[in-house]
């Protein structure tokens, strides 16, 4: 009778060293392994055939022998080790983190024969503890305030940056409700909140105000997200709010400092159109008076100061036209007067004129034999080419060809014009057609006021069209424009 006892009580041992989840292994002295249940197979990589037998040294990282022995040392007195939290490895070489209770085995007499161990693999709990702790210290360590409630709005945690926002402590906050932060004509907005996270939203940078414990009031941002337990239910709500008291009030000097610029812009436009306005009629009077002058000095030797006086005159005009034209951009009356012509015979007549004001270039004119008709302002998009020829010769100091085309296609005409001369900075492009934009580099040298671009682009936008350029500095610009074409 004692002996069946006694193996089915070996038997229920054994199903249940089997059945651990733990790894239970036993061992002599010498470290010889005596037995290796499935968990330990599991555990280690092992089988059981391949452990028994072997010195328990297959999974004890060579740095930590010392340590078996010192276990051993203190088994072999009798003492019980427990959760004892150390490292071991693989078969594959891969360390795992365990905790080990050790025990002494004894005979049948009480003597010491060897040595058990229980093993529990602990990896993920020790990885989940050191996340858990780094994300505590991040949050404690956060200048945004980080918050997390309920459902039903009680909050469960408060960070230290939330009590220096709000003036609550820790103690103070815990299973109080959210709304002890925000002010009573904002609590609406917490339904709103709630809603969202029920339904799994998140919500991004909401930008509200909130109250402090002394009644300050507070302008943040808040990210809400919500908060679900193991089994993917949402349980919560964390926020994290952060004090834009300062980007509020940098916006509303931006927006001061933005209405006071318009205002300036507003005057300068004002002033030159007034001045430009003012400035015409003398200067043709001056024109005027300088053309009879050059007439009745035709014979004159000092008649060249004459012409010299008469050139800047013309600049001047052509500068104060110039202004009138930004003046009248600006406000929104510079109207065109269309009228279909062939923009082909136009831009023949351009080329064959403007070669006249330069010896050092040749325009090419490769305009194609095909009408090329628009509904356009003839003398508007004459200016235009007008200014991008002058620009092609001026910013071609060497010299070289100078060539303009224009096609047919997709129902628009477009028109370039070509030069080999400085080129434009790749930085400088996108601006190229800005009010008042002056090319940094090489071009910076050369004078111009930079308006005429601007002029030109605003022209072309009237007419429905697009202007562009490429180019590369040191190897010269090809300007683009396209208006609508009649077939």
């Amino acid at each position: 009778m004692n002996e069946t006892k006694t193996s089915e009580d070996a038997a229920r041992l054994l199903a249940i060293v089997q059945s651990s989840q733990d790894a239970i292994i036993s061992k002599k002295f010498d470290g010889t392994i005596t037995s290796w249940n499935a968990a330990a197979e599991k555990i280690f990589g092992y089988t059981a055939s391949e452990a028994i037998g072997q010195n328990i040294a297959i999974i004890i990282p060579e740095e930590l022998y010392p340590e078996e022995r010192e276990i051993i040392a203190k088994v072999k007195g009798g003492e019980v080790i427990a959760h004892y939290e150390t490292i071991r490895k693989r078969k594959n070489g891969d360390k795992i983190i365990i905790a080990l209770t050790i025990s002494p085995i004894k005979d049948a007499g009480g003597k010491i024969t060897g040595i058990s161990k229980i093993a529990r693999d602990i990896s993920d709990e020790t990885e989940a503890k050191r996340k858990e702790s780094m994300l505590a210290a991040i949050i404690d360590s956060s200048d945004d305030a980080i918050i997390s409630k309920t459902l039903n709005g009680i909050i469960t945690s408060w960070n230290v940056a939330a009590q220096k926002m709000f003036e609550y402590t820790e103690s103070e906050a815990i299973g109080k409700h959210i709304s002890i932060i925000i002010p009573p004509g904002r609590i609406a907005e917490e339904a709103v909140i709630i809603e969202n996270i029920r339904q799994g939203n998140k919500i991004d940078h909401f930008e509200t105000v909130r109250v402090s414990k002394n009644g300050k009031e507070i302008n943040i941002s808040l990210t809400v997200s919500p908060i679900k337990d193991k089994n993917g239910k949402i349980i919560g709500a964390s926020k994290v709010a952060r004090d834009i008291a300062e980007k509020a009030e940098a916006e509303k000097q931006r927006q001061l400092f933005t209405q006071k610029l318009q205002a300036l812009n507003d005057y300068k436009d004002e002033f030159i159109a007034i001045a430009s306005h003012e400035l015409k009629t003398p200067v043709t009077v001056v024109k005027a008076n300088l053309q009879m002058l050059e007439y009745k000095m035709a014979n004159d030797a000092n008649v060249e100061f004459v012409y010299k006086t008469l050139a800047q005159v013309n600049k001047l005009s052509e500068l104060i036209n110039s202004m009138l034209d930004v003046s009248k951009i600006q406000f929104g009356k510079l109207h065109l007067y269309t009228a279909v012509f062939e923009l082909d015979t136009l831009l023949k007549v351009i080329v064959e004129n403007m070669q006249q004001t330069t010896l050092g270039h040749e325009i090419i004119c490769k305009v194609c034999d095909e009408t090329l008709l628009a509904n356009a302002d003839s003398k508007r998009i004459e200016q235009v080419m007008v200014n991008l020829l002058t620009n092609a010769i001026k910013y071609s100091p060497n010299h070289g060809d100078i060539i303009v085309d224009a096609i047919k296609t997709d129902g628009n005409i477009i028109v370039s014009v070509k030069d080999n001369g400085i080129g434009i900075p790749a930085g400088d492009i996108d601006n190229i057609f800005s009010r008042f934009y002056r090319v940094s580099g090489a071009a910076a040298g050369f004078s111009g006021s930079g308006i005429g671009l601007y002029i030109s682009a605003e022209i072309i936008k009237q007419h429905g069209g697009k202007i562009w350029v490429e180019s590369e500095a040191g190897k010269g610009s090809v300007f683009y424009f396209s208006i609508p074409a009649i077939d």
